[in-house]
């Protein structure tokens, strides 16, 4: 088979040929394509060239296609189909009827967090959209965002990767969770004695039973007695509901489990420095009206919840 070079094609020629296909006339071609008469009978005469046949021809009043046109016809007018389809869907994201789905690099506490208050939303703004949480390890988020495997990243990110943006969602800070009748809590407020004598529950990914906190005490000689730790946030509710164990959650955590559990929350006697939770996202999608719709909801549901936490 011969090939053909499409640099040296003009695809308007195309549209010329669509045109007189739904017009049979030069002249009510030009009229849809807005060109002059004499452009349009240059265009055909291209066209003839092209395709080494007259393909119109004049039979009375109107100009009827040969049989190559025939044949040619319904191939070129699907691939100028799909051409507009193309163009009309990487110009317009309406989030209303929109049935994309977005995959999120998310951890446990930026799904418990962030994703409640994002479905909400969608379910009155974008009910057909899907989400799908896929868990990351930082070092890799750049390539799953550059190779499209997720829209953004969640999380804290002190160092981004190149060819990423990095937004700063909020600010999130820790704080302590109890069993409602916990007696450590009769004053209201809790010693720092107190405090390193109970025993505590950890969330941690690493295999390990040191913490944030921990690294605190340590630099004031000080030390804790974990007796549980787990991967998995769930957990905790529960296993201090019913104990008299203890922990240190990001405040936004804590809130949504006190209302779960019944759990007290209070400030805790040590001072522990707040971290900044952010958005990451590919420079090759920074334009895309998709997933720039997608970042101004969860900019939204941040702003709900900074409301939230006072």
């Amino acid at each position: 088979m011969k090939s053909i070079n499409l640099a040296a094609i003009d695809l308007n020629l195309l549209v010329a040929f669509e045109a007189m296909l739904e017009q049979r006339s030069v002249t009510l071609a030009a009229e849809q394509l807005q060109i002059g008469q004499p452009a349009m009978s240059a265009a055909l005469s291209r066209l003839r060239v092209l395709f080494e046949d007259e393909l119109f021809v004049r039979l009375g009043r109107q100009m009827q296609p040969t049989l190559k046109t025939q044949a040619i016809a319904p191939s070129i007018l699907a691939a100028l189909q799909q051409i507009r389809q193309a163009v009309a869907s990487s110009q317009t994201f309406q989030p209303t009827t929109s049935d994309r789905s977005f995959a999120l690099g998310s951890s446990d506490y930026t799904s418990f967090v962030l994703v409640p208050p994002l479905l909400e939303l969608c379910h009155q703004t974008a009910p057909l959209v899907d989400f799908r949480l896929l868990g990351f390890e930082k070092d890799s988020a750049g390539t799953l965002l550059e190779q499209g495997a997720i829209a953004v990243a969640l999380g804290v990110f002190s160092h981004p990767p190149r060819q990423t943006r990095c937004e700063p969602l909020f600010e999130e800070r820790f704080v302590g969770i109890a069993r409602q009748e916990h007696p450590a809590l009769e004053q209201g407020t809790m010693s720092l004695e107190t405090f390193i004598n109970l025993s505590h529950a950890l969330t941690t990914l690493r295999r390990d039973s040191v913490g944030a906190i921990d690294r605190v005490l340590r630099e004031q000689n000080l030390e804790r007695r974990i007796t549980l730790t787990t991967p998995h946030m769930l957990v905790l509710p529960f296993a201090i509901a019913s104990t008299d164990l203890v922990a240190a959650v990001p405040q936004r955590v804590a809130l949504r489990l006190a209302s779960i559990c019944q759990l007290r929350i209070f400030e805790l006697p040590v001072k522990t420095k707040p971290w900044m939770v952010s958005m990451l996202w590919s420079t090759l999608s920074d334009q895309d009206e998709a997933t720039c719709w997608l970042r101004e909801s969860i900019r939204t549901v941040c702003r709900s919840l900074e409301h939230s936490t006072g």
